[in-house]
């Protein structure tokens, strides 16, 4: 793009060039395994194979890397995939990474128990507690400081720029889950990450109909290392899934809005209801990191948590009863989904540190009517 746009502007334009060949407003998808050269070894705009590179993927790469500032971006086939290259590209046998104690289930599932026994070790810590992090960290060892903020599924916030600081000062790389907030609402390179990593099934994506990981980097060095391992390894976006993708970024500043004022809604709704004891939701004033997101973020997001009072069995019925809120795993989606933590997306934590209580349900808020939204709840709240 010619000169520095805003952010809504970028989320549709960049890496989106009209088709020259039709003029086209929507580039095309490139559905193909593999590229004519023009003779040995010349390519043409430098495709030889779709592992290697696709036009349609190179837009959406090109477009992840303006969403959030950064110099490259790198797209794959899930996030773990985005997550597993990335370790891949930092660590070796013997290297240790410290990370939050309310990380997606997920990640510290693949943490330590696919690169465990490979020969890394993890520490998780509170993030929060900025000391707690400086103690964690095993000088000459650790290689790794990986944030999670807003976390899920306790939304938890953490000071992204006071952690790049103190990894920076020990010489790690630090690493920003923005899953959650989307850069529509934060850009941690911006506040001194080295390395964001999304989950482009969720709010990038947007729509519950694609699965997708991102990787974006400043450091030239670390971004080809991870470039490699995506063509070496080929965990890479299909064309399809990139093109679906980059549709659904297009709306994504503007469903933001909605999923935040919705969230909002009914987080304050929540906190006053006598069956539930603890509503996680930043943008209460009185969540502990308040006041910290409102300096990081534009906006608290679309992500709630409850604690019911009646414990496990008031969660789970819930969690089963209503009907636009619908039972499943996955967020960021136009749709409302309920989940219940300790059983499907965080069932691989149980018995750790970061074990969710059996009492707290999630909920991902979708852009529906918020009256609709909030009767739904009430429906299947116990009663007063």
């Amino acid at each position: 793009m010619a000169r520095k746009h805003k952010f809504d502007t970028v989320a549709i334009h960049a890496g989106q060039a009209f088709d020259p060949t039709t003029g086209a407003v929507i580039p095309p998808i490139y559905q193909t395994s593999t590229f004519v050269q023009e003779s040995i070894g010349e390519l043409r705009g430098g495709y030889e194979y779709s592992r290697g590179g696709n036009p349609t993927r190179t837009a959406l790469e090109t477009l992840l890397a303006a969403l959030e500032g950064g110099k490259h971006g790198l797209s794959f086939a899930s996030g773990l995939a985005a997550e597993d290259t990335l370790l891949r590209a930092i660590l070796s046998p013997g290297d240790h990474i410290v990370l939050g104690n309310d990380v997606y289930g997920g990640t510290h599932r693949l943490i330590e128990r696919v690169h465990g026994p490979w020969g890394v070790r993890n520490t998780t810590v509170e993030m929060s507690d900025l000391r707690a992090v400086e103690q964690a960290i095993i000088p000459g060892e650790t290689r790794v400081l990986w944030v999670e903020t807003p976390s899920n599924p306790l939304m938890k916030i953490s000071d992204i720029a006071e952690l790049a600081d103190i990894g920076h000062r020990a010489g790690l790389v630090v690493v920003v889950d923005n899953t959650f907030a989307s850069p529509a609402l934060q850009h941690p390179l911006a506040h001194g990450a080295d390395v964001v990593v999304h989950s482009t099934t969720k709010y990038l994506g947007g729509h519950s109909d694609v699965l997708g990981g991102a990787l974006i980097i400043n450091d030239d060095e670390l971004a080809e290392k991870a470039r490699f391992l995506q063509f070496a390894a080929g965990p890479v976006s299909a064309p399809l899934d990139a093109w679906l993708t980059i549709r659904g970024i297009k709306t994504l500043s503007v469903r933001m809005d909605r999923h935040c004022s919705n969230a909002q809604a009914i987080a304050e709704h929540l906190d006053r209801h006598p069956a539930i004891s603890a509503v996680y939701y930043p943008g209460l004033p009185g969540h502990p990191g308040h006041e910290l997101a409102k300096q990081q973020m534009s906006g608290f997001g679309g992500m709630i948590s409850i604690a019911f009072a009646g414990g496990a069995k008031a969660a789970r019925k819930f969690a089963e009863s209503m009907t636009l809120f619908q039972l499943a795993e996955s967020l960021g989606g136009v749709e409302s989904l309920v989940n219940y933590p300790s059983e499907m997306t965080h069932a691989s934590v149980r018995g750790t540190a970061l074990e969710v209580p059996d009492n707290v349900v999630r909920l991902s808020v979708g852009i529906e009517d918020i009256a609709d939204l909030i009767d739904d709840l009430d429906r299947a709240l116990p009663r007063k």
